[in-house]
């Protein structure tokens, strides 16, 4: 096709999107800024690790294009791609700030996170996902998705918070690959060699239909350009975000163990009467729950034994001034994919539910005085599951982490305490928002973007090269000790494990959270890259990259 802009590189889709001659790259593959964990891995570098910054105009209007490339490493995110397009942003938002209308433009073509760099790609995406959020209240944060790659993992969780989506009918938008649903839930679950039902339940044509893009248009250059325009000069937003009654109203008429197809959903779709949805607090009871470290760690720094919700898998309590929030295993869920305590439909909706409330109780309180959140973590994962990738649980993640980011901006202090596990899209929506995280000093803790069986499968390694691997690479170590090598954790709790439940063991806890409260004095998440292990080493890149944007945004 002569004009298409899916057939073009990240580049060149950044270039013709502007006016002629008014573009100029920043952090450009002059400056030679290649990801520094992948040689070690055997693997070949970029000089501009897969990410294009553009500055310039489309008919005068000041645009920030952010460009993601899917021929490196199917457009994955590592740190240095992620630092390159957080720092963009942040620009973007300081500008606004003052007065200079800007917008960005990102263009999604990826994986999600880049596994060879499993833990920074975690990271980076929760960063860029904040500045999202921040930069919404300013000007539309308007999303690409021509296709090639599509938008998958956690980059469609961010698609997701955007204000505003617009694709071809050559794109495809889901949370988990077809390969590592049938890798962590079978063949039967979603069969990746059927590549009718992949297009038809992932592709753009269906993720229309049910409110997950905004606007298909052709497979042009010009086209394009006139969505870009008509989205900023009417200022479009589709708040998908925002939605969780919705959402909630469409869950509670399903039939959660009967497998949906497309018409059937479609139907149940528009027939939503949507009803609001608050979720009370959790209360002691006599009945029996599955056991986990979240659910016991819940108990203990609430008081409340036996929590009982409304919602099985949720629980929260306001207890001496703090606002608890964990999402728990049910080995008698209705719905099949979350019985571990993986983060699916419900929990994601459900606890967005739950922060949007408070901020809504406290909008009017002073920042001083606004309840803390301390959510504890303890999630395997997200639900994998085809009926979870239909409803779009992508988006019910994003409720779920623009919530929190929305709650932490307006002031509310967030502290996430990690006992177990905490893992890929769960641990987005749940956990990565905080400004602070803490964790236990138990190697039983897994801290990864995915299971060693899909990671090994999708990077096209044994798993026993996979765990060499990781021996050179912290950032794709599973374990918690390596994690507090990225910089990432404020503190690591010394001599208390995940079952632990003796008196000086929840003191210990509580003295951890007291204290990173105390030295919470942001709103943003800067403690990541600015703590002293994460400027030695653990996010060295993540500051070479900020410092070089500093130098070039305004020359």
């Amino acid at each position: 096709m002569k004009n298409s802009f899916v057939e073009l590189h990240a580049r060149e889709r950044a270039i013709v999107l502007l006016d002629k001659g008014s573009n100029r790259e920043l952090i450009d593959p002059y400056d030679n800024m290649i990801s520094p964990h992948l040689m070690p891995q055997g693997i070949v570098p970029e000089s501009d690790d897969g990410i294009i910054i553009e500055k310039g105009t489309l008919e005068g209007k000041k645009l920030v294009i952010i460009s993601i490339e899917g021929n490196f490493q199917g457009g994955g995110i590592g740190e240095v791609s992620g630092a390159k397009i957080v720092a963009a942003l942040e620009h973007v938002l300081e500008d606004n700030k003052n007065g200079i209308e800007e917008y960005p433009i990102i263009i999604l073509d990826t994986g999600g996170v880049r596994l060879q760099e499993a833990n920074y790609g975690l990271l980076s995406i929760s960063e860029i996902q904040n500045q999202i959020v921040a930069l919404k209240k300013y000007v539309p944060v308007i999303g690409l998705v021509p296709g090639r790659v599509g938008s998958f993992g956690g980059m469609s969780i961010t698609n997701a918070i955007m204000s505003y989506i617009i694709g071809t009918n050559r794109a495809r938008i889901g949370l988990n690959g077809p390969e590592v649903i049938e890798q962590e839930a079978g063949v039967r679950e979603f069969d990746s060699s059927d590549k009718d039902l992949i297009w038809n339940t992932l592709g753009t044509t269906q993720r229309q239909a049910t409110g997950l893009i905004d606007e298909v248009i052709d497979d042009d250059i010009d086209s394009f350009k006139k969505a870009i325009l008509s989205a900023i000069n009417e200022k479009k937003d589709s708040h998908k975000t925002e939605r969780t009654d919705f959402y909630l109203s469409l869950l509670d008429s399903l039939d959660p163990s009967e497998k949906l197809n497309i018409s059937s959903y479609q139907k149940i779709f528009d027939n939503v009467k949507e009803q609001e949805h608050h979720l009370p607090q959790a209360v002691a009871s006599d009945k029996k729950h599955t056991k986990s470290r979240g659910r016991q760690w819940f108990e203990q720094l609430t008081g409340i034994k036996n929590a009982d919700s409304d919602v099985s898998t949720v629980l929260h309590a306001k207890k001496d001034g703090f606002e608890y929030i964990a999402i728990v295993p049910d080995e008698n869920n209705p719905f099949p994919r979350v019985r571990h305590g993986e983060v699916g439909l419900l929990e994601g909706y459900t606890v967005a539910s739950v922060v949007n409330d408070l901020i809504n109780s406290e909008k009017n309180t002073p920042k001083e005085e606004k309840t803390p959140i301390i959510m504890v973590v303890d999630v395997p994962s997200q639900a994998y599951g085809y009926n979870e990738e239909l409803i779009g649980i992508h988006m019910a993640l994003a409720a779920s982490a623009n919530a929190y980011a929305k709650a932490r901006q307006a002031g509310h202090k967030l502290i996430a305490f990690v006992p177990g596990d905490a893992v890929s899209g769960g641990f987005l929506a749940h956990g990565l928002q905080s400004n602070r995280l803490i964790a236990l000093d138990d190697l039983d803790i897994t801290v990864q973007a995915m299971s060693k069986a899909s990671a090994a499968r999708i990077t096209q390694r044994t798993i026993a090269e996979l765990e060499e691997a990781t021996k050179h690479v912290p950032a794709m170590a599973y374990d918690i000790e390596n994690y507090q090598k990225l910089g990432a954790l404020y503190t690591l709790i010394k001599g208390v494990k995940g079952y632990d439940s003796d008196e000086a063991s929840i003191s210990k806890v509580r003295a951890a959270i007291d204290a990173a409260l105390a030295d919470d004095d942001d709103e943003t998440l800067k403690f990541r890259y600015t703590n002293k292990i994460a400027k030695e080493s653990g996010r060295k890149a993540t500051n070479q990259i900020r410092k070089m944007m500093d130098e070039q945004w305004d020359k």
